[in-house]
């Protein structure tokens, strides 16, 4: 039976370990500078902005201030499911975000199944870039596009009228809306998706498909019982991760696609209480609908985790 250490033997290796962590901190102390801007603007533009919440609880009015304003209680909150357009903007919120989630999983793994069946190194990457690009386009450039595209002297216009169809006005078609937000979202960045795929592809042991091949598998056999669940880990993070946003359908998309004519169908908690708040001046109310969407993502998020860390064992903390 092993003895217990002493004090001196606790003391000692206290002081070993306080010793340790002072080269540790000493020999980072330069990236600890480096972190110091980023460290005050977090602080600056996302916790100090925090005391807001309380606007959330109250009647606020500009000219009282947080200070003076008439506490409501939860009276805000309660509004959120009385109003129809509150209850509209969540429901639209939840479809469009949710389709994005569906068809962000979907579109990137069947791509990167195709792309792997490519061998010419130059054809892959050429694809992998011509995909990857519109990545870096801002909304306000795809929402350009789009309205040059769709509109009704627009490419899509021209060429149902010379087939003999009447020209359909899709941004402006309530009916349509969402679908065109779902799709045009995927188009834009399933790219990034396709290489995170395409990288938990390479990493799949050669040794299984050469074994495969011995024993008569066709490609697609092999792409159903060996690519398949190898990438299953991968989309199953990529997926929960996913769930944490679910109430987040894209402001900067939908703010600058969308008009009066399709706020029935596209009109988002986002967007919801931009025009809530700043522009008709219910700073309350759009206060309490942002933390209520905020609470109900950091709820998802945790649960997104936890199940990530239970089905495919990843874990930031």
């Amino acid at each position: 039976m092993q003895a217990a250490p002493t004090e001196a033997q606790i003391d000692t290796r206290l002081h070993s370990r306080k010793h340790q962590l002072a080269v540790n901190i000493k020999k980072a102390a330069p990236l600890y500078i480096l972190l110091i801007p980023s460290f005050i603007l977090v602080i600056l533009f996302s916790y100090l902005p925090m005391g807001g919440i309380v606007m959330a609880f109250q009647d606020y009015k500009p000219w009282l201030g947080i200070l003076h304003s008439p506490w409501v209680g939860m009276q805000n909150f309660q509004q959120i499911f009385q109003f129809d357009d509150s209850r509209q903007a969540i429901i639209n919120t939840v479809i469009i975000s949710t389709g994005k989630i569906i068809l962000g999983i979907i579109v990137p793994v069947c791509m990167a199944l195709l792309l792997n069946e490519v061998h010419n190194i130059g054809i892959k990457r050429g694809i992998q870039t011509l995909v990857y690009l519109p990545n870096f386009l801002s909304w306000v450039t795809v929402a350009g596009m789009m309205q040059d595209i769709l509109s009704d002297n627009g490419i899509v216009n021209k060429v149902i009228t010379s087939l003999g169809g009447k020209s359909v006005f899709f941004l402006g078609d309530p009916g349509i809306f969402r679908q065109l937000a779902i799709g045009s979202d995927v188009w834009k960045g399933f790219g990034f998706g396709m290489i995170v795929y395409l990288a938990a592809i390479a990493n799949i042991n050669p040794d299984l498909y050469e074994a495969s091949e011995m024993d008569g598998a066709s490609r697609w056999q092999q792409t159903l019982h060996i690519t398949l669940p190898s990438m299953l880990p991968m989309i199953i993070v990529m997926t929960t991760l996913s769930l944490g946003s679910v109430l987040n359908a894209g402001f900067d998309q939908i703010f600058n696609l969308y008009s009066p004519l399709t706020y029935k169908t596209g009109d988002i908690i986002d967007t919801y209480v931009y025009r809530a708040s700043l522009l008709n001046g219910q700073y309350s109310f759009g206060t309490a609908v942002g933390l209520f969407k905020s609470g109900i993502g950091l709820g998802l998020t945790v649960i997104a985790y936890r199940l990530a860390y239970k089905f495919a064992g990843y874990r930031i903390f």
